[in-house]
């Protein structure tokens, strides 16, 4: 009896349990199916795909130099040993020889990703304008982890050459589908840049934290490690990719409103002024990372672990930025652009001071300098991006977050091949005062976005130069919005009906605007 009594205590024990498990399954079903929980989980999934991406992007820096002097002191001691075996040859200039065919593998090698993703993305831009967010960045993700496996089992040069373009062709997809993801669910300004903000600190997170955590596993571990590790996390966030958002679903993508063409956004004066800021602003960044350790062992007879945190101490101050830039767009949305002005300022001036250091300490003071003013301007100007093409275009946001990844990769494509000309041939310091007058110089061009934020979409642009019905559930839900805003305005009179420029759209538009209706809805 006292058998059979345990063994029901037992099995009563147990379905209470399951009934327990199953209440938060469904707990945890309907928290994934309330639109704020969900977009906040799709936050993390973005932001977790972005850390990956620069995190496998800087985690080389440590690891694939000396993998690859490895390999070259190999195969030149079989070559001399080949062609040499008895003779004294100068092996001076035969290290030389190596060394800059070496310097130069590296910098293609580290060239290669941005390049790749520089000619991807405006044919990713325009194919996630048309199938959607999710989708690309399950492309990304999937090919962002065969990149980095391929990178775990690379024996020679050529394997990871494809391993390292492998991963500019995952970016194009990962990088700018999660940036128009979250403008798309974050559609409020201020939710949106601190969503946006929060998505830079962890692409700030991936860049600063990658090198030393690729040192030091390699160090004790053996360069397939960090790899293997960050493949387990982009498969994890692949999987829950695939659980949240379920890409495949069977559900019709007719009602997503048709994105502006690429080619319209690249001569949009006002995108082509941000976009330009992105890449003057990461310029510094980008040249000083392939050029600033060898000129710290020159100039300071810098030790390998200086080295290689130079540019830890920097994540504090890009956080700083991040934070305040959100902090200050919420209190004063319409001086994004002096945000933006100012972070370009502080580039200039401290990449000016870079030449001026003597010691590590001191080095550290415009670096921070830098990333500080790097946060300023991507928190100030990716969102505004997304502003623009609200107010001027139709809001779906590939390709426009397919220019700001081109406006990043123009400088970091060039940073690895060009940095080092200019330091062989003009200086280090001529590099640092180049890139810190530009920087300057451009700051003021910011003025022109001093407006944006009094813009608003023009009706007369959307409705009568298309001269169609409303395509999409976006344009729906704003024609519905403005036939209410109508019926209001016709209260308090006619004359509120009429926009800045003196046109009245719902007296133009008043058939398209009754014809469109509730079926988009359902």
């Amino acid at each position: 009896m006292d058998g059979e009594g345990g063994s029901s205590g037992l099995v009563k024990s147990a379905a209470v349990k399951l009934s327990k498990m199953g209440e938060k399954t469904k707990q945890l079903g309907t928290a994934m199916k309330d639109p704020h929980q969900q977009r906040r989980i799709i936050l993390v999934i973005v932001c977790v795909a972005l850390l990956l991406d620069n995190m496998l992007y800087m985690v080389i820096v440590p690891i694939i130099p000396d993998y690859l002097a490895e390999l070259e002191s190999e195969q030149a001691e079989h070559v001399h040993v080949v062609i040499h075996p008895n003779s004294s040859y100068n092996s001076t200039a035969l290290d030389k020889i190596n060394k800059n065919n070496l310097d130069i593998q590296i910098g293609v090698l580290f060239a290669s990703k941005a390049i790749l993703q520089l000619l991807v993305n405006p044919l990713s831009g325009t194919f996630i304008d048309r199938v959607g967010y999710d989708i690309p960045l399950l492309i990304g993700l999937s090919v962002m982890f065969v990149s980095t496996c391929i990178f775990a089992i690379a024996e020679n040069y050529a394997t990871l050459f494809v391993a390292r373009s492998l991963q500019g062709l995952g970016s194009a997809f990962a990088d700018t589908s999660g940036f128009a993801m979250i403008a798309d669910k974050y559609t409020e300004e201020s939710e949106r840049s601190t969503a946006l903000g929060i998505a830079l600190a962890f692409i700030s997170f991936g860049s600063l934290v990658a090198p030393p955590f690729g040192g030091v596993l390699y160090e004790f571990a053996g360069k397939k490690v960090p790899f293997i590790v960050l493949a387990c996390i982009c498969l994890a966030d692949g999987l829950m990719l695939l659980t949240v958002i379920k890409p495949f679903s069977n559900r019709t993508r007719e009602n997503m409103p048709v994105g502006t063409p690429i080619y319209k956004l690249m001569v949009d004066p006002y995108i082509v002024v941000v976009a330009g800021a992105l890449t003057v602003c990461n310029i510094p960044l980008a040249f000083l990372e392939p050029t600033i350790a060898n000129w710290m062992e020159t100039n300071m007879h810098s030790t390998q672990w200086e080295m290689g945190i130079a540019w830890l101490p920097a994540f504090f101050p890009h956080v700083l930025g991040v934070y305040i830039t959100v902090k200050l767009a919420a209190k004063h949305p319409h001086l994004q652009w002096f945000y933006g002005a100012l972070g370009m300022v502080i580039i200039g001036a401290s990449s000016c001071t870079v030449p001026a250091c003597k010691t590590f300490g001191q080095l550290m003071l415009p670096l921070c300098g830098i990333c500080f003013g790097i946060a300023l301007v991507d928190t100030a100007l990716l969102p505004t991006l997304a502003f623009l093409v609200d107010v001027r275009h139709t809001s779906v946001y590939g390709s426009v977050y397919a220019i700001a990844d081109i406006s990043y990769s123009v400088a970091y494509a060039m940073g690895p091949i060009v940095a080092g000309q200019i330091v062989h041939n003009f200086g280090f310091v001529q590099l640092n005062l180049g890139m810190g007058l530009v920087n300057v110089l451009y700051a003021p061009a910011l003025l022109l976005l001093r407006n944006v934020c009094q813009m608003k979409p023009s009706y007369s642009e959307r409705d009568n130069l298309l001269e169609e019905a409303p395509q999409g559930l976006y344009d729906t839900i704003k024609m519905e919005e403005r036939r209410a805003k109508k019926k209001g305005y016709s209260t308090a009179g006619n004359s509120l009906s009429v926009d800045e420029n003196g046109f009245d759209p719902f007296r133009a538009q008043r058939s398209l605007s009754e014809e469109s209706s509730g079926p988009e809805y359902t």
